[in-house]
């Protein structure tokens, strides 16, 4: 039997990132050691939190470290409360809440740590405001060459038709610290981009999310439960029947990248100006003059996806564990 993969989840539940966070519990291909948390869709307050609540109620045996509070080097935007309630999980009650303290290190010293513990061996999926990692890198720069790879939910590339979610050409997590993913996709590590470009196109209908939950478990009572504000913001905004899988499917990458496709080149960061935030990748092999693309490390984006064997992965992953 393969040896499952060490991932560290950096998280800002976050709707999505709680679907994701028990799909990364269930898969028996993952060995979650530890849950960093990030600001981004709410507070740095509520999204620890929220970790530790979902560790609680759950079950998660993976320690919970808190992040930073705000981006490097601006203020930090307001929260989407719109999107993903006041508490972060749809203002679904959170039942059983027991107040929850996280780990004493903070957030990028454990990234560095468990990176030198496990050299090689750790994927670092990061589905949130990319702070943490920039930090850890500021602190210990042979991270990048000790993590065996890097799988961000992020950026949008335009390949698809969906170019930006908070501007005409920004997502939210490069949005909200456009100088730290900048230094993110530019470090020497292997990383993968799941963009807006293939998490658009993968939508968890309120039938799917219904089937999910009608083993009864509480896990998936949980996520279809808090999956109906969420899909209402999508239905209202976006004409969409359902709720768009966008932190699940960067799991799904680190579990099977084979259900997508990508297109592989250095990428650069738009950090001032009308399209502060926006991702612009300089694909291999295409020639320019010099530009503030090259010497760069070469990273991948994805631009296509196999959305029915996606939801399929998900689904099994979760009847497996939960019932």
């Amino acid at each position: 039997m393969t040896t499952p993969t060490r991932i560290i989840f950096d998280t800002d539940p976050g709707i999505d990132d709680a679907m994701a966070l028990l799909f990364i519990e269930a898969s028996p291909a993952l060995d979650l050691i530890a849950v960093t948390t990030i600001f981004g869709n709410a507070d740095i307050e509520t999204t620890t939190r929220n970790a530790l609540y979902l560790k609680d109620r759950f079950g998660l045996t993976a320690p919970i470290y808190k992040g930073t509070d705000k981006p490097l080097t601006r203020p930090r935007n307001p929260s989407p409360t719109f999107v993903h309630g006041v508490n972060g999980l749809g203002d679904v009650e959170l039942t059983g809440l027991v107040p929850a303290q996280p780990e004493a290190k903070p957030a990028h010293q454990a990234i560095i740590d468990l990176a030198r513990q496990y050299p090689s061996e750790v994927v670092l999926c990061a589905v949130g405001p990319l702070t943490n990692l920039a930090l850890a890198l500021q602190a210990d720069p042979e991270v990048a060459t000790l993590l065996k790879s890097v799988v961000i939910m992020g950026g949008a590339f335009g390949v698809a038709g969906k170019p930006g979610n908070v501007t005409p050409v920004a997502e939210a997590n490069i949005w909200n610290d456009p100088e730290a993913a900048d230094q993110v996709f530019t470090a020497p590590w292997n990383l993968t981009a799941v963009s807006l470009d293939v998490t658009t196109q993968v939508v968890m209908s309120p039938d799917y999310m219904d089937a999910l939950a009608a083993g009864g478990s509480d896990a998936c009572g949980f996520l279809n439960a808090i999956s109906k504000p969420y899909a209402a913001f999508y239905g209202e905004r976006d004409g969409v029947v359902g709720c768009c899988v966008h932190d699940a499917a960067a799991v799904a990458y680190v579990i099977d990248p084979t259900l997508f496709t990508v297109r592989r080149g250095s990428v650069r960061v738009v950090t001032e100006g009308i399209a502060l935030g926006q991702t612009c990748q300089k694909a291999e092999g295409e020639l320019f003059g010099p530009s503030a693309w090259d010497d760069q490390p070469i990273q991948a984006a994805t631009v296509a996806v196999d959305g029915a064997r996606l939801l399929t992965l998900y689904a099994q992953t979760m009847a497996a564990k939960y019932g």
